[in-house]
């Protein structure tokens, strides 16, 4: 049985089981990245997007150790992790399938910008630094697919301020005026 932990912030409480639950959500949503990535990397056509179909393989390598560090720490708080993926967008349209990522991507950052407040908050620091170093990798997926697309790095602190289980799939915030990398080799136009 998993020892309970609580937390008060201002009203509520929060416990170890709502960090299980909740790493179970990002969990689902880093085996959706696993299997976006896969398709996409695979269909993606045209000389224009080679090189960033080639960068999804890598993201999807990348997504499945994240996976295994979700698992692990699940399992670590006594919780038993799930197997069940958040279903996964295609589209015929390459600039859309990028969107769907770029989305996809920003949600996933501002939930684990979440999930580090509240790991430390219940005074669980290695799990937080864990999440912290796949924030490292979940930004660069995120600028690489903004570049692809031609785009501004969105600013997802907008999306921080909806609690997790509301954040539409389908938002993406505006740009807050940091500029994408220039790798033009991946750009799509």
């Amino acid at each position: 049985m998993m020892p309970t932990t609580h937390v008060i912030r201002g009203d509520e409480s929060f416990t170890r089981e709502n960090l299980v639950a909740l790493l179970n959500e990002d969990l689902a949503g880093e085996y959706q990245a696993i299997i976006s990535y896969v398709i996409y990397s695979q269909v993606l056509k045209g000389a224009q997007y080679m090189n960033i179909a080639a960068e999804l393989e890598k993201h999807a390598a990348e997504e499945l150790a994240h996976a295994l560090i979700i698992a692990g720490q699940i399992d670590y708080l006594g919780g038993m992790p799930l197997a069940e993926a958040k279903p996964v967008q295609t589209s015929a349209e390459a600039a859309e399938m990028l969107r769907f990522d770029l989305e996809n991507e920003n949600t996933t950052i501002a939930r684990y910008r979440q999930r580090v407040h509240q790991c430390e908050a219940l005074g669980e620091f290695a799990i937080a630094e864990q999440i912290r170093r796949i924030l490292v990798q979940e930004q660069d997926h995120q600028v690489a697919l903004a570049t692809a697309l031609g785009v501004q790095v969105p600013n997802v602190e907008e999306l921080e301020k909806i609690p997790a289980a509301e954040a539409p799939a389908s938002e993406v915030p505006q740009a807050n005026g940091r500029g994408s990398r220039d790798n033009s080799a991946w750009k799509h136009a």
